[in-house]
């Protein structure tokens, strides 16, 4: 079982920058890829970027491509997000999760095969 903790998340004015931190622990040997998702008040889950664990590839949703980066610490048993400029439209509740695949799809990010998700850290994105 793979346990995963979110850490990072606060109040930023827009324009601003945060780091997400997701901690991944247990039974990693057969990951296919750890994703972050965020859940705001009244709207859809929206998939927001993915790390293929084998080959370190990267992917993201339109909406934050080109702000967000993902990518994974040197033991590889943390993933990081990234986030600059950050506008108000990113505030929300920010997961992360282990994934059985993906698909980049007219412009969204579909996370599949979500086994394993953390408690989820909240960015507040206000001035």
């Amino acid at each position: 079982q793979v346990q995963l903790v979110e850490s990072g998340g606060g109040l930023v004015q827009p324009g601003g920058s945060l780091r997400l931190s997701c901690a991944v622990s247990g039974f990693t040997f057969t990951l296919y890829a750890i994703g972050w998702f965020r859940q705001a008040p009244g709207k859809e889950r929206e998939g927001v970027s993915c790390i293929s664990v084998s080959d370190g590839n990267t992917y993201y949703a339109d909406s934050v491509k080109g702000r967000f980066t993902i990518s994974r610490g040197n033991a590889k048993n943390t993933v990081y997000l990234q986030m600059n400029n950050l506008d108000p439209e990113d505030t929300a509740v920010y997961y992360c999760a282990t994934l059985n695949s993906f698909k980049y799809n007219s412009g969204r990010l579909d996370l599949y095969g979500m086994e394993s998700w953390g408690k989820g850290t909240l960015v507040t994105v206000s001035s």
